[in-house]
């Protein structure tokens, strides 16, 4: 007989899938910071760093509606720990040389295409175990992981590359994939009422969500609808609602990554100051994301559970303060010339954009909780190729400015770079005002 435990299992289920976000992105930003040192020391070129550097992504885009496909099928909770598993020896086996270009090469790609599967598996897990009144805080704690990895990564990892060298970085980023797949293998563990035959993907929150009177109705006289493997993927890709998710997983990634990678250039090209002055403020932006993120869960279901606003409203309501606040701080920054002004307003820019999240990112599982995987993967697919598009075509409007300018220390060689995801973050906010709904709409 099994001991009873006072910490419900759907509590420890988030835990470990917030901590299993927070180690991915601490592999991300360990292997640019260990590989940037160890081809800068071998005198490697800016052209073949950018290759390698951007190979995670193509393999991350690749597997992502693949790995809601997999999720689906086999359960998010099996495919969640093979792709750990996997990402986890890549980095274990393989040395950091700078010059085995094709190695790296496939290598980032196995990694991106192993983490490709992650983020899919964790909205069909969260959709199984978490009832719709504690989804949107429980996605929010989940997805702030990344934050707090990249925060944390940022702030150590530089240190243990200098002490340690660049190949240590991979061992640790194993160890820590390692350690999490033991946890997940041990804790975690499919809702008690998946093998009933009326249970649902949304598991014990099923009950609760908000259908459509012709859906209801089938539930309600024991219909075997639920009972369908089939995946609608036509429904699913003509779905306004779904589109509305698409495009503003597409903006997010597109303001976090231009920030991400660029944000460093403008401060030392732009602004004219180093990095290393600025010390641990060039971290609050991360920080920020991090408590932004959770701020928007908690609200979001304070707002739901004590009905002051359906759940329609309410995810309407906080993407688009989140979005459209967001758009203000992006267009106000190249205004800023200094680097306290600067961390503000990158800071404002990437909370409120965290803050969005507990509009569209928790949506897929109010529209398709048996199906969220797939829509997971169909949105981020959007937001990797975001990531590629817009990192590669500031790097070409800051080219032209350049030549322009002759430097990049004036505001307008800036302006394009910022005002660009400023305005596809009002265009999202507007779609996702006009198409998203807080209804379950897929059977």
């Amino acid at each position: 007989m099994k001991k009873r435990t006072s910490f419900p299992t759907r509590y420890l289920i988030v835990l470990l899938t917030f901590v299993c976000t927070c180690v991915c992105y601490i592999e991300r930003v360990g292997f640019s910071i260990a590989y940037t040192v160890a081809a800068d020391a071998a005198g490697v070129d800016q052209s073949t760093k950018g290759i390698i550097l951007s190979t995670f992504y193509y393999g991350y885009a690749c597997s992502q509606v693949p790995g809601g496909w997999a999720a689906q099928r086999i359960g998010g909770r099996r495919v969640l720990l093979l792709s750990f598993i996997l990402w986890s020896l890549t980095c274990a086996l393989v040395s950091l040389d700078p010059n085995r270009i094709t190695i790296l090469v496939l290598a980032r790609l196995l990694v991106g295409v192993a983490q490709g599967f992650i983020f899919p598996s964790i909205h069909t897990v969260l959709a199984q175990w978490v009832p719709p009144h504690e989804r949107s805080r429980s996605v929010s704690l989940t997805t702030s992981g990344m934050y707090l990895g990249a925060a944390a990564g940022m702030l150590v990892l530089p240190s243990l590359v200098k002490f340690q060298g660049p190949q240590a970085v991979f061992f640790a980023e194993a160890a820590l994939g390692g350690f999490w797949s033991i946890l997940w293998l041990k804790y975690s563990s499919d809702p008690p009422r998946s093998e009933h035959p009326k249970a649902t993907a949304s598991g014990f929150g099923e009950t609760l969500l908000p259908l459509r009177s012709a859906q209801k109705m089938k539930v309600e006289d024991g219909g075997s609808s639920t009972l369908v493997t089939k995946i609608p993927w036509k429904k699913i890709m003509l779905s306004l609602p779904v589109w509305a998710i698409v495009v503003n997983n597409f903006t997010f990634h597109y303001a976090l990554y231009v920030l991400m990678n660029w944000l460093p250039t403008y401060f030392e090209l732009g602004l004219k100051l180093s990095l290393q002055d600025m010390g641990s403020s060039k971290m609050l932006p991360y920080l920020n994301m991090f408590i932004f993120s959770n701020i928007g869960g908690v609200v979001a279901d304070h707002l739901i559970t004590s009905k002051i606003m359906s759940v329609t409203k309410t995810r309407k309501f906080l993407n688009t303060l989140g979005f459209v606040v967001a758009s203000l701080a992006l267009m106000a920054l190249p205004r800023f010339r200094t680097s306290d002004g600067a961390v503000f307003c990158s800071s404002v820019a990437l909370g409120f954009l965290a803050l969005g999240r507990a509009g569209f990112a928790v949506n897929h599982m109010d529209v398709a909780p048996r199906y969220a995987g797939i829509v997971m993967g169909i949105s981020n697919t959007a937001g990797t190729l975001a990531g590629i598009v817009g990192v590669g075509l500031t790097g070409k409007l800051l080219e032209a400015a350049k030549s322009i300018n002759s430097d990049l220390s004036s505001p307008e060689s800036w302006t394009s770079v910022f005002f660009i995801p400023g305005y596809l973050c009002i265009f999202s906010s507007v779609v996702f005002l006009f198409f998203s709904t807080g209804e379950r709409i897929f059977d």
